[in-house]
């Protein structure tokens, strides 16, 4: 008997902008996919600092290396999800792949590398940026579609 095994590229298929659930911001944030994260301050995930964070999850896009040839193109958003921490909790308050919220939601295309601090004291570096008055924006959104 003959049996072929294929490897499932998660990439190929968008399944990582598709999952429906995460456990935590902190899943989402090591997830090895294009993200831009939105935050109101620095993330540190080991403090119970008030901090709200929304994690745009990029469609990759398959023609051209690296997705976007040097640098050109745009960036397709296609699932957000944002995330508020208070008194070391964690609540999600958006989780959208709706394009028209999606579209509502400013792209932040000043995003740079990133430093973040996990739970475990563990540094890491996503694509994002630290913006509190984009963060008012984005709970305006989230005010007017939850």
């Amino acid at each position: 008997m003959n049996h072929t095994c294929h490897a499932l590229n998660i990439f190929e298929i968008g399944f990582l902008t598709t999952m429906t659930n995460y456990s935590s911001l902190e899943e989402l944030l090591l997830l090895p996919t294009r993200k831009l994260v939105v935050a109101s301050s620095d993330v540190d995930l080991r403090k119970s600092e008030d901090c709200t964070v929304f994690v745009l999850l990029v469609e990759e896009s398959f023609g051209s290396a690296g997705g976007r040839a040097g640098g050109s193109g745009s960036r397709k958003i296609g699932r957000i999800l944002g995330f508020k921490m208070h008194q070391s909790r964690m609540d999600l308050i958006i989780d959208s792949r709706e394009t028209d919220i999606i579209d509502r939601f400013d792209v932040p295309y000043s995003a740079v590398a990133l430093d973040i601090i996990l739970s475990t004291g563990q540094e890491s570096v996503v694509q994002g940026i630290v913006d509190s008055v984009l963060i008012e924006e984005y709970m305006r959104i989230v005010n007017t579609v939850v």
